[in-house]
């Protein structure tokens, strides 16, 4: 096995168990290893500190398998660890019997670079690190044991992957697609989920409970649903009774899906959505024009701000699209506002939802914070893994 070799003091990040090692802490690699190849990994002094998935391409020189200086990284590890991330989510009851399920969350279940969404008896799999890529079979057929799924889809095509010098890869890799495709079922309510060409893994199973709790609040309520996608929170606002909900979408493809769902719902009423596809950003300001309002707004956009340079650009983005929600909220108004970027932490989050409110005039109140749900775990160690931060606002 090849031996990576730190620099001096560069440890500190794995002794707390970051699992992390980037580039500038490595002074040499010892011995000859291929991307995903598993390395020791060694100290300036010589102590050992566990083992690794090399990526000679990416700054994130390698991903720590194990801190354990003497685990075998082979099939009986994956096999280890899948089940024992699968059985994470068995033991909380929150979780236990929910149709659609991450059941691996990367790093922050000690797997970097894999993620696994079940939905029903369906599991998309994501692999985005060379080690993961590496070991595609052996996670597959853990896969398959821990959760006796009918079929795997492969859903390796995401931008990282460029980074550690792969290929996007997909397809089936056990079992073959359902004739009537694949759905997923949320709190009664039945969305077809394309896990082919959707984002990410074709749902956000992350937003979850948020959806559950705007369903909560929107008896009577005339709804804005914006960047809605293919119309989860639209389909939970309308089961909760909201009177209306308007949602926007720059995608006729999402949105044609979202209507679909409605239409596997018969009990949805289907009189009361509106759809538009749109500019968000556009939109929103010719509803102002429109002299429109709303009760609740919920704003879900796409990723602004991936790492933490592109921030400055993301915080305009973010305030112009607050701005114009606070602007078109009734007195008393909820607005249910999210980021998912990586590089805007929740304090500046808040910073910039609260410019907005000063420019728009309005006065407002954090009511909750929101998250992903359980299944979505962040590692103690591994504060990148807490992407999703929402705050919910009482608006007056």
């Amino acid at each position: 096995m090849a031996r990576l070799i730190l620099n001096p003091e560069r440890e500190r990040s794995l002794l707390r168990r970051h699992p992390w090692l980037f580039d500038s802490a490595v002074a040499r690699l010892e011995g000859r290893a291929r991307p995903g190849d598993t390395v020791e990994v060694i100290a300036d002094d010589g102590a050992q500190l566990g083992r690794a998935a090399y990526s000679p391409m990416s700054r994130i020189r390698a991903r720590m398998w194990s801190f354990d200086t003497e685990e075998p990284i082979d099939d009986a590890f994956f096999k280890r660890r899948v089940a024992i991330s699968v059985g994470r989510r068995e033991m909380l009851p929150e979780l236990r019997g929910r149709h659609g399920l991450r059941l691996i969350n990367a790093e922050s279940d000690n797997l970097p670079g894999v993620i696994a969404d079940r939905y029903g008896d369906t599991v998309v799999l994501q692999l985005s690190s060379a080690g993961a890529n590496k070991w595609r079979r052996a996670i597959t057929a853990a896969l398959v044991t821990a959760t006796g799924c009918a079929r795997i889809y492969e859903r390796s095509d995401t931008d990282v992957r460029t980074l550690e010098g792969l290929e996007p890869v997909t397809g089936w890799l056990h079992g073959e697609a359902p004739a009537d495709g694949v759905f997923v079922i949320e709190d009664g309510i039945r969305c077809k989920v394309d896990v082919i060409d959707g984002h990410k893994t074709g749902f956000y199973l992350d937003q979850h409970d948020n959806r559950r709790l705007l369903g909560g609040l929107a008896a009577g309520k005339q709804v804005l649903n914006c960047f809605c996608y293919t119309g989860g929170f639209t389909l939970q606002a309308l089961a909760g009774g909201a009177s209306s909900v308007h949602s926007i979408d720059s995608s006729g493809p999402a949105l044609a899906l979202a209507r679909a769902n409605i239409t596997l719902n018969s009990e949805l009423p289907a009189a009361r959505a509106e759809w538009q596809e749109a500019n968000v950003f556009q939109a929103l300001r010719e509803l102002l024009i429109q002299n429109r309002r709303y009760d609740v707004i919920v704003l879900d956009p796409p990723k602004f701000a991936p790492t933490a340079s592109h921030a400055q650009r993301a915080a305009r983005a973010y305030k112009d699209i607050n701005l114009s929600a606070l602007r078109l909220l009734n007195p008393g108004g909820l607005l249910m506002t999210f980021s998912c970027s990586g590089g805007v932490g929740i304090e500046l989050f808040q910073k910039i939802v609260a410019g907005a409110a000063l420019d728009a005039n309005r006065d407002a109140r954090i009511i909750r914070r929101m998250s992903s749900s359980a299944d979505h775990p962040v590692g103690l160690a591994f504060p990148e893994g807490e992407y999703l931060k929402g705050l919910l606002l009482q608006v007056d």
